[in-house]
């Protein structure tokens, strides 16, 4: 099975990252960079920034999901993609 750190995420992420490991990366880093200022709703400028993490969840067909006509996660089982992203942190090292 594939490990979800290693899902490889849509190129044109905010995060500007390459896998889930480097997007959660990004995500600690822009939290203790903005410290109290920092927004769980746009950590990178805009909401919706947990689809980015969807899409490659989807795409690597480790959770049930289908896209829009334009290739945004359009429907999604977010309970259990939730589930793989805390899995996923747990496991950072």
């Amino acid at each position: 099975m594939i490990n979800v750190l290693d899902v490889k995420l849509d190129t044109d992420n905010r995060a500007g990252a390459h896998d889930v490991r480097g997007y959660l990366k990004a995500l600690l880093r822009t939290l203790w960079d903005e410290g109290e200022g920092f927004s769980g709703k746009r950590p990178f400028g805009d909401g919706g920034w947990e689809y980015e993490l969807y899409w490659g969840l989807v795409k690597a067909g480790l959770v049930n999901g289908y896209f829009d006509e334009y290739g945004y996660v359009d429907g999604v089982d977010k309970v259990t993609a939730d589930r793989l992203i805390f899995e996923a942190i747990n496991q950072l090292k």
